[in-house]
């Protein structure tokens, strides 16, 4: 089964990136929004070559057909996305594929793709944007981890000292935005988090597994 770092940022740009790598993330999530094509291109280059030279895998939020032609090899895609994406493309370019879920009918749509892994939030109450959703809490993990055979990622107002009882509660790794970017010191607090997921690096793999959806 694929193996997911506990600790996941997702940053908007590769300036970010170039901030946050060389503290040792293993994992991390290129979300890019509102830029022109050619920066967008550029964006993902750079970034690919930032994560390959420290050896952190790479996931490109959204754009799909970017990641395709940058040569990607991991990409997450909300629900609208995966409803409008080649998923037949993006395979055939060897390119693992996670899913946003927030309730069972999603959840059925992230298995049937055959979601690489499945994303759940928020987990807590957030204030990165206005969500239909209320807090998915500890127990929703529980039973979400019990229906899937792939890793489980928990988002949504997770801090360094939550994080901990989330990965215990069943996820497999914690996304992480606010907490990183909105930080005073962003590089300080990525250590913190690399600290407060240093006992779960190789434990999220041997976990017991469900018996699927």
């Amino acid at each position: 089964m694929l193996s997911l770092d506990p600790f996941y940022p997702i940053v908007p740009d590769t300036e970010w990136l170039a901030r946050l790598i060389p503290a040792g993330i293993k994992l991390v999530q290129l979300r890019i929004k509102d830029k022109t094509p050619e920066v967008l291109r550029g964006e993902i280059q750079n970034a690919i070559a930032l994560c390959a030279a420290r050896r952190c895998q790479l996931v490109i939020n959204d754009y799909w057909h970017e990641a395709i032609d940058a040569g990607a090899s991991f990409v997450h895609l909300g629900q609208e996305d995966l409803a409008a994406a080649d998923l037949p493309a993006i395979r055939r370019a060897n390119i693992k594929i996670g899913v946003s879920t927030h309730n069972h009918a999603e959840l059925e749509r992230a298995l049937a793709a055959e979601a690489d892994y499945v994303a759940l939030g928020p987990i807590y109450a957030t204030t990165l944007k206005v969500m239909p959703w209320g807090p998915q809490g500890l127990p929703r993990i529980a039973e979400w981890r019990s229906l899937i055979n792939c890793p489980l990622v928990a988002i949504g107002g997770i801090t360094a000292q939550r994080a901990p009882v989330v990965l215990a509660a069943g996820a497999d790794s914690v996304a992480v935005i606010t907490d990183i970017v909105t930080s005073e010191d962003p590089e300080q607090r990525t250590q913190n988090w690399l600290s407060a997921t240093s006992r779960c690096r190789n434990f999220s793999t041997e976990r017991p597994q469900g018996n699927g959806a």
